[in-house]
């Protein structure tokens, strides 16, 4: 990468950087100050008292590996992907394929409105379809009652929006689930959706002589999705033979939920490691991923591919995706911060969309290795460093080792300990 072209995401060679020279790269692409860059290159840069206010017990912090995934072309404007991972390929992955994307003008993105549901349960009804009816009759009055909740968020033309009920049929008999549309505009918004609808149930109750019980935001975000596609010449991926192949493969996994479960894991190893760096909560947007795949009674994948009329490479991919810009561990802890302003997103809108092209490209790079020269060759090289820092190797030595195990092609702990003493004993 080019240090004269800081509005460039271009990775070529940025990977043979020393740490220090790659962080002083994307000092350059983000307009990083010097106490950033300075915090972000310490692996203890959570400050233990900082860390007890964010959770209960502490005993201390869990540095991770924090990369950037380069080349992204997302909507004509470049993007550095701050992402955190223990996985080997991941990031490299991920660069790799959104530099193949580049090919065919980047990706392209859209989204909904930032809408989060909110699910208050009503049981012990007499006639729950008659309790329907007597909600919705006073819908104005449960919507007002939810904004008047949430002064700010009304303010920036959020809030609650719409209403809708409905009658399920359960184990305990019929209830009636009342969701509440709350638009959370840069925030997630779990607090704001779980404070409204907690204050709207007494409403409800004197409404439907029911009683509530549950009063919680659902993580199946459906009004709040994310959408990526993206165009691929036949060229750039080697061949009209691989295209077919990750055509193939993908119909694998829309047919085939066992497929799918990988398929789906391979689009989420991006997303989440982009969700983690930036201090988003990642159980929510895999529950919510998962539960999206399977709305419609099988699980399938949320992504496909198809060769086009011109033999080219077609991808897509939808899934809801709750994150936020503001609240939780987003404004406190500080590397999340710096994630933040290396990613330069203006709205969680913004943000969604850079995870669906960030989540479409790593899918691309799993299904094309998967379809020509197997998932393990890059994988293992690449993993091949972990095996050797397991066996004990010095860092110095890390790489040689890593080099002689996968020309090899046999990498594990006890191969990584003989070429260890071999190097170390062959020390002039």
């Amino acid at each position: 990468m080019s240090k004269a072209s800081s509005s460039s995401s271009i990775g070529s060679g940025f990977y043979k950087l020393t740490p220090k020279e790659r962080l002083a790269v994307v000092k350059d692409f983000a307009g990083l100050t010097d106490d950033e860059v300075q915090l972000i290159g310490q692996t203890g840069a959570l400050p233990l008292e900082v860390a007890n206010h964010m959770v209960e017990n502490v005993i201390g912090v869990f540095p991770e590996p924090l990369g950037v995934g380069t080349n992204f072309l997302i909507n004509g404007k470049e993007y550095l992907i701050p992402m955190a991972t223990e996985e080997p390929s991941v990031i490299a992955a991920a660069s790799y394929a959104a530099k193949i994307v580049r090919e065919g003008g980047g990706f392209h993105t859209g989204s909904t409105a930032p809408v989060m549901i909110g699910q208050i349960q009503v049981v012990k009804l007499d006639n729950a379809n008659k309790a329907k009816d007597d909600v919705l009759a006073i819908k104005d009055a449960i919507l007002k009652k939810a904004n008047d909740q949430d002064s700010a968020l009304i303010h920036y033309g959020g809030g609650a929006k719409d209403l809708d009920a409905r009658v399920i049929n359960t184990s305990m008999g019929e209830m009636l689930i009342v969701e509440l549309y709350v638009d959370c505009r840069d925030a997630m918004g779990a607090n704001a959706v779980n404070t409204m609808v907690e204050a709207c149930s007494p409403l409800i109750e004197q409404a439907t002589g029911g009683h509530v019980c549950l009063r919680i935001l659902s993580n199946l975000a459906t009004k709040r999705l994310v959408r990526a596609s993206c165009t691929i010449p036949k060229e750039a991926l080697g061949g009209e033979e691989i295209v077919e192949g990750i055509a193939y493969a993908s119909a694998f996994a829309v047919a085939d939920p066992y497929r799918a479960a990988t398929h789906n894991k391979g689009a989420l190893n991006g997303i989440i490691a982009v969700v983690l760096a930036t201090g988003n909560d990642h159980r929510a947007i895999e529950a919510g991923a998962h539960a999206y795949a399977a709305i419609n009674g099988q699980y399938t994948s949320f992504s496909q591919w198809v060769k086009n009329v011109n033999g080219d490479l077609e991808g897509f991919i939808e899934l809801p995706m709750a994150v936020g810009l503001i609240g939780g561990a987003v404004r406190t802890h500080p590397i999340a911060k710096i994630c933040m302003k290396i990613l330069g997103v203006k709205s969680s809108n913004e943000f969604g969309e850079v995870l669906a092209a960030v989540g479409l490209a790593q899918n691309l790079a799993a299904l094309r290795a998967l379809s020509s020269e197997g998932i393990q060759r890059g994988h293992m090289s690449l993993h091949a460093r972990n095996v050797a820092l397991a066996a004990g190797a010095p860092t110095e030595l890390v790489e040689a080792i890593a080099e002689r195990m996968a020309k090899a092609r046999m990498i594990n702990v006890n191969h990584a300990k003989e070429i260890l003493a071999d190097l170390t004993n062959n020390k002039p």
